[in-house]
């Protein structure tokens, strides 16, 4: 089973190493690595080249914006399963992917496996400020303001081919416009590998201020409507508070 994994550049010098380097070290053997780049101005493309052996393709041009360059990835992609980490985040430990693919050889059905994500402090990596535990998929889950953390979401190819990628009408919630579509909407089968497999930096694009917050709860709505389906009063309120949520189940694993 070939893994693609994708990373979104875009002036990324001072993250995108620790990003690349986390694929690179992966202990899985059939992995091809692309990096789509909307021609960044600063060091990160001679960052990237750095690791040129290890790196499947580089692809730098203009975009129109993060979802555009995903979907320009996807087309790039030729594995048979599709996952993306962004140019400030990490993969916790080399045996990712492996376990990854593992989840998926186990569950023959599964056309998608997610996993848990923790968000670090952006200076020190291992400094760990709060905690996505996702906790097992029940259908109808996304009325409760579920979702999966999506640098953890791995899907096999073939549902971008028959679902459809990225909607780019959305700036800031294409990703979960994404997942609703497919798992809600199309009920593609998932497994889930309960354990963290990704470092998420805080600080960033979509939760840098109150009025870009408002804003990705608007396109969170607009995503339901864009689907024909229908939210409960209560889906868009569950959602932030799941994250609430977050912030205790650390405070409590700290003190216990």
């Amino acid at each position: 089973m070939k893994i693609t994994i994708i990373t979104i550049t875009y002036n990324s010098a001072a993250t995108v190493e620790d990003t690349i380097r986390s694929v690179v070290m992966q202990d899985y053997p059939d992995v091809e690595y692309l990096i789509i780049d909307g021609k960044s101005k600063d060091s990160t493309l001679q960052i990237a080249e750095k690791y040129r052996d290890k790196i499947s393709k580089i692809v730098s041009e203009k975009d129109k914006g993060l979802y555009d360059a995903l979907n320009k990835g996807i087309r790039h992609a030729t594995g048979d399963v599709i996952g993306m980490l962004h140019s400030d985040d990490l993969y916790a430990h080399p045996q990712v992917i492996r376990h990854v693919a593992d989840t998926f050889r186990n569950n023959p059905e599964a056309e998608g496996v997610y996993a848990d994500l923790v968000f670090v402090n952006r200076n020190d990596t291992q400094k760990v400020m709060r905690t996505w535990e996702s906790g097992k998929y029940e259908e109808g889950d996304f009325l409760k303001g579920w979702m999966p953390p999506h640098p953890t979401f791995f899907v096999k190819k073939e549902c971008y081919e028959k679902f459809g990628g990225f909607n780019t009408e959305l700036k800031l919630s294409a990703d979960y416009e994404l997942m609703l579509r497919l798992i809600h909407k199309n009920r593609i089968k998932l497994a889930y590998l309960p354990e963290v497999i990704v470092k998420m930096r805080m600080g960033g694009v979509s939760n840098v201020s109150f009025f870009v917050k408002l804003k990705a709860n608007l396109e969170d709505k607009m995503a339901w409507k864009l689907n024909g389906l229908k939210p409960r009063m209560s889906t868009m309120l569950m959602k932030p508070l799941r994250k609430l949520g977050q912030y205790f189940k650390r405070a409590y694993h700290a003190l216990f």
